[in-house]
């Protein structure tokens, strides 16, 4: 099992879902925690779960499409902890929209979310990883490759995440900071419940889609936790501008979608 025992791990978007996943995670593990989201009630709802389990954290909130948010984040977790040794850039936005309909407020949103924000905490991280070493994860996704015409914003944006990664991997590797991706399948969180209720969906929607799935089930936060571990652990060492696909199907795999 990976060991964080006494390392800063600072979680964006971490008052729910998978980002709430990965901070629990993560303290079980030994990790102080700085949890982040626009949601002071629900991040401390989460804080407060780590804390009745003997982990140590602290919250921050803000809107990651301000830029002094996404500076002021890092600085945070550095001042709180005196420093951060992982970084898992988790938060994003989804709102759909396809090619005609996107408007351009929501796509500047999305990159500024997306990419933008995952962008400024990294480069914030750095001045203070580096010394010491480090790893920073960043949430993806399977649609980054082409994805649903329905998610075109969301889309590109996670493809752009990607290059990030690999490119920030590549010049990274000389302050021995790390940084990998997770491009995550479709996942049952309390967000994905809501867009279904909105798109009109019954209430047994989850149960019909675990039967399109080889494992009989939807990923689950603690699915994605368990990969941020291992990147964010020494377990994962010598890696550094991998991405992973967790998913149940090969992408482009016929029935993936």
């Amino acid at each position: 099992m990976a060991n964080l025992t006494d390392r800063v791990a600072l979680v964006t978007g971490s008052t729910s879902g998978i980002g709430k996943g990965i901070a629990l995670h993560l303290a079980s593990l030994g990790a102080h925690i700085v949890l982040h989201g626009r949601d002071d009630e629900g991040a401390r709802a989460v804080g407060e779960q780590i804390a009745t389990r003997g982990g140590t954290t602290d919250l921050f909130t803000g809107d990651l499409v301000d830029p002094t948010v996404c500076r002021a984040l890092v600085a945070f977790a550095v001042e709180r902890f005196g420093a951060i040794d992982v970084l898992v850039n988790n938060a994003a936005e989804t709102t759909r929209g396809d090619l005609e309909s996107t408007s351009l407020e929501l796509w500047d949103r999305l990159m500024a979310v997306n990419v933008r924000a995952p962008f400024l905490c990294m480069q914030e991280a750095v001045r203070h990883m580096k010394g010491q070493g480090g790893s920073i994860v960043n949430i993806g996704s399977v649609n980054a490759y082409i994805g649903e015409v329905k998610l075109h914003p969301y889309s590109v944006s996670k493809g752009a995440l990607m290059t990030l990664t690999r490119n920030a991997a590549s010049y990274l590797r000389r302050y021995r900071i790390r940084v990998n991706q997770i491009n995550v399948g479709w996942t049952l969180t309390e967000g994905e419940q809501r867009v279904q209720r909105l798109e009109g969906n019954t209430d047994t929607w989850a149960d019909e889609a675990a039967k399109t799935r080889p494992w009989g089930r939807l990923l689950l936060p603690q699915d994605v936790a368990h990969a941020v571990a291992y990147f964010a652990s020494n377990e994962s060492a010598l890696v550094t501008g991998s991405v992973l696909d967790l998913e149940q199907f090969p992408v482009g795999a016929a029935g993936t979608w």
